[in-house]
């Protein structure tokens, strides 16, 4: 039997990462079963769904690294679909048609509630399955006897008594069908072998199977996983920081630390915490979803970003780089390469918003200098020796100006001048970087390069001489 899942969200908004897990976790069940993975958008909510919010999931998704392998269908295209099986339904007896006024049925609701009774649709419409003459909802007549059995991969067993459950309205009187309806009749269609979704759903899956049971389709098997929740033990939301996928990426983050902190937040393989996508599809399933929810800690998620920067291509970084700092206003063409750029950075930088940040100062036409630290090191004193070092770093050619030879430069003028290192590499920094806090010395003065690397030490020179 081939393995098949599928990811379905309704467009009504961006792609949070609470469905990014659920459209992960799906995705490496197949992608382990070798079997295929399926996306679908339940637009039936056509007040709420935009083509908009489709873009922003479909994008989201991309960024993610999950392809898929059909679709994506949109349940609005499905609609003769849904309407031949409810006709199904009817013709059948299983289904009918309910003429109840919403105020008739809050009324029931309200007087139920005050009994101390569940809430239940009363059967008054059951038998009705002749088409009536006024607009009618059609309900799914749901057996009183007898309980209905989730054998769930996740949270194990679970038991409901038929009697709890009252008869489900599977198309509106709008003509519109429902969506618990709409999912069975997709999942069954799409022959789909395993559905994991979060445990929200869990109420929902016994009316479902009795629907399944009602057509005689295959039950798939169930996983429902448990939710994020944020630090304060709280369902996740905004108030927790970003939740959207895509708000992700535009601070910094990159797909691959993402992906991995998501898998991990619910999942355990051990004490592994960090896995490449070949490690994650080998070892996933289900077997080792937890069943409580997962807490999302934003700290852990910037720990296991600054790892992937760190062990990211240098050129990939670059580009990554590029537009954050052209959004704020910098032509990367003027300055130094790039590539070069983000090798200096990339040990210190926890996001690629951060390292664009630091990167900054490479790109400025003129250094903008930390007043404490100009106060401190750019003085009468410290112009000898950066007229030292411009007097050294002239001579070396282009072809040597490498860390060796700006090092070799460095140790000569220590040696001259009878100074640490540190004497000489802050006042320096400051010259070119505006602060006392730089990547190494060495390595940005030959990033820079020789010709801008003079022009921002005798900038620095004249600076000190025009305040004395």
């Amino acid at each position: 039997m081939e393995v098949r899942t599928r990811f379905a969200p309704s467009p009504t908004g961006y792609l949070h990462v609470g469905g990014a897990r659920t459209a992960i976790f799906n995705w490496l069940f197949a992608k382990h079963h070798k079997g295929k993975f399926i996306l679908r958008i339940e637009d039936t909510d056509q007040e709420r769904s935009t083509d908009e919010s489709t873009n922003a999931i479909l994008e989201g998704m991309s960024w993610l690294g999950m392809d898929w392998d059909e679709g994506p269908f949109f349940q609005a295209k499905r609609v003769d679909i849904y309407n031949e099986h409810v006709e199904r339904l009817i013709k059948d007896g299983k289904a009918f048609y309910c003429t109840c006024s919403p105020e008739e049925l809050e009324a029931k609701r309200q007087k139920a509630l005050s009994e101390g009774k569940k809430p239940k649709y009363d059967g008054k419409c059951r038998g009705n399955t002749k088409r009536p003459d006024v607009p009618a909802a059609v309900r799914f007549l749901s057996p009183d006897e007898g309980y209905t059995v989730v054998d769930d991969m996740v949270k194990g067993r679970v038991v409901v008594d038929n009697a709890e459950l009252d008869d489900l309205v599977i198309r509106r009187s709008d003509g519109w069908p429902t969506y618990n309806f709409c999912v069975v009749i997709d999942d069954a269609t799409m022959k789909m072998t395993h559905v994991i979704r979060g445990d929200d759903h869990l109420n929902n899956t016994p009316r479902q199977i009795q629907m399944y049971e009602a057509f005689g389709y295959p039950v798939p098997k169930f996983g429902h996983v448990p939710m994020i929740l944020g630090s304060d033990k709280t369902r996740l939301s905004k108030r927790h920081g970003a939740t959207s996928v895509m708000a992700y990426r535009d601070m910094g983050y990159l797909p691959e630390a993402l992906f991995n902190y998501l898998v991990r937040l619910g999942w355990s393989h051990g004490d592994q915490e960090i896995f490449s996508r070949d490690q994650l599809i080998e070892a996933f399933d289900l077997e080792n979803v937890g069943k409580s929810a997962g807490v999302f800690n934003p700290e852990k998620l910037l720990w296991l970003n600054a790892h992937y920067i760190k062990e990211s291509d240098n050129r990939k970084l670059g580009s990554l780089v590029e537009p954050f700092l052209e959004g704020k206003g910098f032509e990367i063409s003027k300055g130094p390469n790039l590539e070069k750029v983000v090798v200096t950075l990339k040990e210190r930088a926890k996001t690629v918003l951060e390292m664009a940040d630091f990167a900054e100062f490479y790109y400025r036409d003129e250094v903008i200098y930390d007043e404490k630290a100009a106060e401190k090191f750019l003085t009468p004193e410290t112009s000898s020796v950066l007229e030292s070092l411009i007097a050294k770093l002239q001579p070396i050619s282009d072809d040597g100006f490498r860390h060796d030879g700006i090092e070799k430069a460095f140790k000569e003028i220590t040696e001259e001048k009878g100074l640490k290192l540190k004497e000489i590499a802050q006042p320096v920094r400051v010259a070119l970087t505006g602060s006392t806090i730089s990547p190494g010395i060495f390595e940005v003065i030959e990033v820079l390069g020789k010709g801008e690397t003079v022009k921002r030490l005798q900038r620095a020179i004249d600076s000190v001489s025009s305040k004395n």
